[in-house]
Formats: structure tokens, C-alpha cells, sequence
């Protein structure tokens, strides 16, 4: 899985922040590791929370998967860290429930999630 940190000019950690970034996604998306190919973060600065009025950051996750639309999430915290924690849970649900879309109701492969092989 392919993992790409972007950060603007507000967010602090440079490098020793994207390679924490990376092991985090690796792990906490390990079991997903078949069915996502990259996942993109984006972290910035924002100037007013919309919980308490001051500054804070913002993290959004963007996947690509195998054959399926981009899935993106944000979060807004404080701190870095806790803005990239709660993003990481609502892409893991927002994951699963692509993913679920592609079974039917017994578990059986959907019509949804096949590509159909003589268009291409």
C-alpha cells in the first residue's frame, strides 16, 4: 500500500511527521492491505475550530482501492495527532462499508463490485 503525506507550511514535524504517518496508516489498515492500493493524507492548519473557536488542525484521508471510487474523510482536532486518529476510524468504517456494498445480502460477490469483462 502506497502512502503519501502532504503537509502545508503551519503543520510541524516535517519528515519524522510523514514517516509516522505512513507506519500508522500501514498498520491501522493492514487488513486492507488487498483492497487499498494508496492512501493520501493531507494535513493543515485551520484558523477556528467549529467545536471551540480556536485554531486547530485539520487531517484528510483519501483512498484509492482496487476498481472502486476514491473514499475521502476529514477530521478537525487541536492537535495533529488526534485530527489523523479520528480520521483513521472514519475511513476504516467508511472502508468497510465500500466494502460491504460489494457483497449481497448472503456474502455472495455483488453485481456491483464486478467489472464486467467485455467492456474495456
Amino acid at each position: 500500500m502506497q502512502v503519501q503525506v502532504h503537509a502545508d507550511d503551519s503543520i510541524q514535524g516535517g519528515d519524522s511527521l510523514a514517516q509516522w504517518a505512513q507506519e500508522e496508516i500501514n498498520t491501522r489498515l493492514a487488513r486492507l492491505k488487498d483492497y487499498v492500493q494508496r492512501v493520501e493524507v493531507y494535513l493543515t492548519g485551520v484558523d477556528a475550530l467549529k467545536s471551540t473557536g480556536g485554531p486547530g488542525k485539520r487531517c484528510v484521508l483519501e483512498t484509492r482501492a482496487n476498481g472502486r471510487p476514491p473514499i475521502a474523510v476529514n477530521a478537525e482536532a487541536e492537535k495533529v495527532h488526534e485530527a489523523f486518529a479520528i480520521a483513521v476510524d472514519k475511513l476504516l468504517r467508511a472502508v468497510d462499508t465500500d466494502l460491504g456494498k460489494l457483497k449481497d445480502k448472503n456474502g455472495r460477490e455483488s453485481v456491483r463490485g464486478v467489472e464486467d469483462p467485455a467492456v474495456g
